[in-house]
């Protein structure tokens, strides 16, 4: 009678241990287990990353301004540095701006993670020069030294 009891124990001990390894296996697969130790995560591919004010980006011999004003008028700062020819060049490279080429070049429909698409929300990203609105698209735009240049919905 002993020797049964210590082996029904037995087989409970064994089964509740595999039941909980599975729990544990499941647990993992649920959350993506992927050895990423790091706190930040990779955005999928129709994200961008969006940046605190102040911030300075890229890397380069040339550097410019760049402040984003979004739909309530407010603004973020940075530091652009690259060794890019033009402003559009160095802004889609480090994903500060994205959006379609047309025959006009590249209609930026996303600025700093903030989107504005004409044909959905009537409102559109508009480009400056030293706070004058620009003749050319941005990525005809040379980086000049000593220029400053911006992004605001309208």
């Amino acid at each position: 009678m002993v020797i049964t009891m210590k082996m029904k124990r037995n087989k409970k001990s064994g089964l509740l241990l595999i039941c909980m390894a599975l729990l544990v296996a499941v647990a993992l697969g649920i959350t993506g287990c992927n050895g990423n130790t790091g706190s930040k995560q990779e955005a999928a591919s129709d994200e961008q990353t969006v940046w605190e004010d102040g911030s300075v980006l890229g890397e380069g011999s040339r550097q410019f301004a760049l402040t984003v004003a979004d739909k309530e008028g407010n603004e973020t700062r940075f530091e652009i540095h690259t060794d890019q020819e033009t402003v559009g060049e160095a802004l889609v490279e480090i994903g500060l701006i994205s959006g379609d080429e047309g025959e006009y070049g590249l209609y930026v429909k996303t600025v700093n993670g903030i989107t504005a698409d004409y044909d959905k929300d009537g409102v559109y990203w508009a480009f400056y020069i030293n706070d004058e609105y620009a003749t050319a698209g941005v990525d005809a735009t040379a980086i000049e030294e000593g220029n400053s240049y911006s992004f605001k919905v309208e």
